[in-house]
């Protein structure tokens, strides 16, 4: 399997494109074509492990890597994780399911991939037979630096250096990685919000002039960010695992279809549910779920991404995003993989801001997604409403979610496929906001709200959260965004 750049630039293996994590042109690198799961290929899965069926999903696409290694790397991953499944599908109501990815290392769904992306990039580095180390650049809304950050402590070959908007991400986000440990780490709070920590990170990944002074001191750029497809691939597998819980428990004939709701910032997560679809697993509608900073319900509804507007700081702030990276992927789809197109829109949005889909194009977006936002007041009475009927606590991201998908429902009578509603994080990552929203009690300390989040809800604290309190902070820095480059260079040549 071939991976080519959505602007043209590029053919490359799939190890190659992990390690490289962006494409030379500034591009996303995109399977040459879409690898087919059959009908039975998913009953011979239905007995599998998640474990398993993750290897399977991500074999498909990563042929030059051994299947045997693929497996064992993905169960020493998902060993990891508290409980017996990595990836729980829970009833909630008669055609109404979460997706609990929440269950790793830092309680978000980063976890599902980020544990396993470690292997892919160390691997796909021998596969190349590259001998220099690599810094890994991440930029973060919060939960993708903390899962990066734990995944490559102290690996082999290996840096990783985190940007995080310093008034950006919540005060259980930005501890968990100002506390992080392991000696081939670094984490940079940025004077700003996630786009230009975004923007800033790509700059250098595109700057021939960086690169070319890291390779001098034997160093190489890679991401942990969904725009590394190695990231991507991993997400892809619990789609095919939810489906394959609800067939195997008689909630859904093989070959029925299933809609998806999705909390979306970066459309990385959603976007795997799409390519998930491509494969051949029976997907429906796709409901793409954003907060107030809603750029991408905008764009399925007009066909038009215009981010010439307000950013606005939220209690979901993983998806207080305005440039969705991995959409340029979705594009390349819509365009019949026409990389002059995109690489025209790409440009116009960010000389201009904003970029319009030809009519054909707005209809594909429609039939495959529809589109909703939810407010902060919407978010506060979803979680309220819904632990009051079902007791059942949900993080603010996943009520965007889950108010979006009832949107859906209650629009969509006719539509009887059954609703899975993916939950992205643990409640206990905005405990003062999940208590706020159940009880109406402001509290101020974020330990205090996770002891009386437990007392109201009786759901189990994470282990990796109750420690945190008693871990030492390490990293205070904070720097402008058009300086992290030195900042980047001066890490990269520590010893």
């Amino acid at each position: 399997m071939k991976f080519i750049s959505t602007r043209g630039g590029e053919c490359v293996s799939g190890a190659q494109a992990i390690v490289q994590g962006i494409a030379k042109d500034g591009g996303l690198f995109v399977p040459e074509q879409f690898p087919q799961v059959t009908r039975e290929e998913l009953e011979s899965m239905l007995p599998m492990s998640y474990a398993e069926r993750a290897a399977f999903v991500l074999a498909k696409y990563l042929d030059e890597y051994d299947a045997a290694e693929l497996t064992r790397a993905c169960e020493e991953a998902y060993a990891r994780f508290e409980g017996d499944d990595p990836a729980p599908l829970v009833k909630i109501d008669a055609g109404l399911y979460m997706l609990e990815l929440f269950h790793g290392p830092t309680c978000a769904f980063k976890d599902m991939a980020l544990t396993v992306l470690p292997y892919l990039l160390r691997k796909g580095c021998d596969l190349c037979g590259i001998k220099e180390t690599v810094l890994i650049l991440v930029a973060t809304s919060g939960d993708t630096g903390k899962a990066a950050l734990e995944g490559f402590k102290d690996a082999k070959g290996i840096k990783i250096m985190v940007f995080y908007p310093n008034d950006g991400v919540s005060k259980m986000q930005k501890l968990q990685m100002a506390t992080q440990e392991g000696n081939n780490v670094r984490v940079v709070a940025v004077r700003g919000n996630f786009d230009e920590c975004q923007t800033a990170v790509k700059k250098i990944f595109t700057g021939d002039a960086y690169k070319e002074e890291l390779l001098k001191n034997g160093v190489i750029l890679s991401s942990a960010n969904s725009i590394n497809f190695g990231r991507l691939a991993p997400q892809i597998a619990y789609y095919f695992s939810a489906y394959l819980d609800l067939v195997s428990s008689r909630q859904v004939d093989m070959g029925a279809e299933v809609n998806f709701a999705v909390p979306t910032g970066n459309f990385g997560n959603i976007l795997a549910a799409y390519y998930a679809k491509r494969m051949g697993l029976p997907v429906g509608k796709l409901v793409c779920a954003s907060n107030k900073n809603n750029v991408l319900t905008d764009f399925i509804r007009t066909g038009v991404y215009d981010k010439r507007r307000e950013f606005y700081k939220t209690m979901s702030p993983s998806m207080d995003i305005l440039i969705s990276s991995n959409l340029e992927r979705l594009l390349f789809e819509l365009s019949g993989r026409n990389p002059v197109r995109v690489k025209m829109r790409m440009d116009k949005l960010a000389a201009e801001g904003v970029y319009e889909l030809y009519d054909e194009e707005k209809e594909q977006v429609q039939q495959l997604l529809w589109a909703d936002f939810c407010g902060e007041d919407e978010t506060v009475e979803t979680i309220y409403e819904f632990f009051e009927e079902y007791q059942y606590p949900m993080d603010t991201h996943t009520a965007c979610a889950m108010y979006a998908a009832g949107n859906y429902i209650a629009q969509h009578e006719k539509d009887a496929a059954p609703m899975v509603v993916v939950s992205t994080a643990s409640p206990y990552k905005f405990p003062q906001d999940v208590m706020y929203a159940i009880t109406g009690n402001d509290i101020k300390d974020s330990f205090k709200a996770i002891k009386h989040l437990n007392i109201a809800t009786a759901m189990k604290v994470p282990a990796s959260l109750s420690k945190l309190r008693d871990k030492p902070v390490r990293f205070t820095e904070v720097a402008d965004g058009d300086k992290l480059y030195p900042v980047a260079l001066a890490f990269a040549k520590q010893k």
